[in-house]
């Protein structure tokens, strides 16, 4: 255990759920895909599995909990995704773990760190890190450029009645 916030496994819920995040991201590895898999399980039943697909789909967004994220929305006809556990074979990046606060989940629980992604040739750690930075420091610039009409969108948004809120 690399991570300074790891803990032993001790329920048996977690190491099988993650154990098939485990197994799905081997056999991801076997067909060609990167070494990510997650799952999303809600009262003890699985709702949704995902495996990375970046380079089959050409999508760098398609990470595995992205991928089982967008499985379970659909399978459940909801955004929200509360009272799931999600089971990841790693630590989800930064994206993963916003599209998960996103999505509302109750738990995250991870198998492998940052750190193992970053000796498996994964730079999970140096966005994390990134984001720790001041944005002057980052090698891409954010750069705000507000105009009148910026808040146009929010207007709209608020002005419909019967908008769905999350």
């Amino acid at each position: 255990m690399n991570s300074v916030y790891a803990r032993p496994m001790t329920d048996p819920d977690d190491a099988r759920w993650l154990t098939m995040a485990i197994d799905l991201a081997v056999e991801n590895v076997e067909a060609g895909g990167g070494p990510f898999a997650a799952v999303l399980v809600r009262d003890g039943e699985l709702v949704a599995a995902g495996q990375n697909r970046v380079t089959r789909d050409f999508d760098p967004t398609a990470h595995a909990e992205v991928v089982a994220i967008r499985a379970a929305g659909r399978a459940l006809g909801d955004f929200s995704l509360s009272g799931m556990t999600l089971y990841a074979s790693c630590e989800p990046c930064p994206m993963c773990l916003a599209a998960s606060l996103w999505a509302r989940v109750d738990r995250i629980v991870h198998a492998a760190d940052r750190d193992d992604a970053a000796d498996g040739g994964f730079d999970d750690r140096e966005f994390y890190e990134l984001f720790a930075r001041d944005r002057s420091t980052w090698g891409v610039p954010v750069v705000s450029a507000r105009t009148d009409a910026a808040a146009r969108p929010f207007e709209a948004w608020l002005g419909r009645a019967d908008r769905v809120r999350y």
